[in-house]
């Protein structure tokens, strides 16, 4: 079938996305504001076309344990949730990063702490980018600032998941999954037969590859040396990772002598104060990390030489500010603004912050 555009949601172009992209398999939980990616799953009932298997679990732990066993056989699985739901998540994600396996998560955030509020928020980032369940793993963390991208990173986010065997995470904020915006949906792919899967993920439950026992699935190695040698197999596995798939978008940088740093609707938020900043003489400029791990260190420590301050922007209480610091290495002054429990900076807002700054 050809490519369409539609205005929708978000949450709606992920869903879409995920049908055409040929995933074999939803497993969820309703919780706000995410809901309606398996509302429009349920009202499209792929089953009855590509077969994909839609199904609401008895709880966010039973979501994401379905979708280790899916993971398991080689399958195009996947779960979204929100916060408080992911939190519940996080075993079986280290279980999954454990047994060197493909999954798509979805996280549209919420405030919080606790129950919070269902308003947006970006207070997930430690969560999601230092590995917010146990061990020692890390997950791709892919951060949409636009309907299109939550479609466009639902594909990407199943090819990265497949190409390195790891869990991907898409990090986004309730502004992005409840907005509507004009989006082109990808084209459908099929869904691949349990025989072409046997030929070509040999590592998948029926196969037998060369590091996993034949015919197991499994995260526990119960030998300390063994175990050591799975988790150096795995960090160097994440630093191939961080040499390939460092993705980020710049504006106005090449002359800037004050930087935003931010991330989804907070630079969506950003691009309005560069272009007012400009406006008024002021030579600011945005980096916008695409890829919150692995993080574009190596690009914003290229600007420490140019830049009088980086101001990292965020909608929580200073999170994303700690790897913006530790990219620019001392080199140069970094400031932290935010707004939390839902609330949204404007760009006036950050102008006059940037303001305190200069010099």
């Amino acid at each position: 079938m050809s490519e369409e555009i539609k205005l929708m949601k978000g949450n709606e172009a992920i869903a879409h996305a995920a049908i055409r992209c040929g995933c074999d398999g939803y497993f969820g939980y309703p919780i706000t504001p995410q809901s309606e990616i398996m509302e429009t799953l349920m009202e499209e009932e792929p089953w009855k076309t590509t077969g994909m298997v839609v199904l609401q679990a008895e709880s966010e732990v039973g979501a994401i344990n379905m979708v280790y066993g899916g993971a398991g056989s080689g399958k195009k699985v996947m779960t979204s949730s929100s916060s408080p739901g992911i939190s519940l998540k996080q075993e079986g994600i280290s279980y999954i990063a454990g047994a060197d396996l493909p999954c798509l998560i979805v996280n549209v955030m919420r405030g919080g702490p606790g129950l919070g509020t269902i308003q947006p928020s970006q207070a997930d980032y430690f969560q999601a980018v230092k590995g917010g369940g146990h061990g020692d793993y890390q997950q791709i963390v892919l951060a949409p600032a636009s309907v299109q991208e939550m479609a466009d990173f639902t594909v990407l986010g199943f090819e990265l998941a497949f190409k390195y065997l790891n869990p991907v995470m898409i990090l986004a904020d309730g502004i992005i999954g409840q907005m509507m915006e004009k989006v082109s949906l990808p084209l459908f792919q099929k869904r691949m037969t349990d025989e072409e899967i046997k030929e070509k993920y040999p590592w998948a439950a029926y196969g037998k590859p060369s590091h996993r026992k034949p015919n197991v699935i499994s995260s526990l190695e119960i030998e300390s040396v063994e175990m050591e040698k799975r988790n150096q197999r795995f960090q160097a596995k994440y630093r191939k990772i961080e040499e390939n798939e460092v993705r980020f978008e710049e504006l106005e940088c090449q002359d800037a002598e004050y930087m935003l740093v931010a991330f989804g609707t907070s630079a969506r938020v950003c691009q309005k104060t560069v272009e007012l900043a400009r406006e008024q003489g002021i030579k600011l400029g945005l980096i916008r990390p695409i890829t919150l791990w692995p993080f574009p260190k190596n690009e914003i420590a290229k600007y420490t030489s140019q830049v009088k301050c980086f101001f990292s922007i965020e909608m929580n209480a200073g999170q994303m500010v700690e790897d913006v610091r530790l990219a620019v290495n001392g080199k140069t002054e970094v400031a932290y603004y935010g707004r939390m429990g839902g609330i949204v900076p404007s760009p006036d807002e950050v102008i006059e912050f940037v303001k305190t700054k200069m010099v």
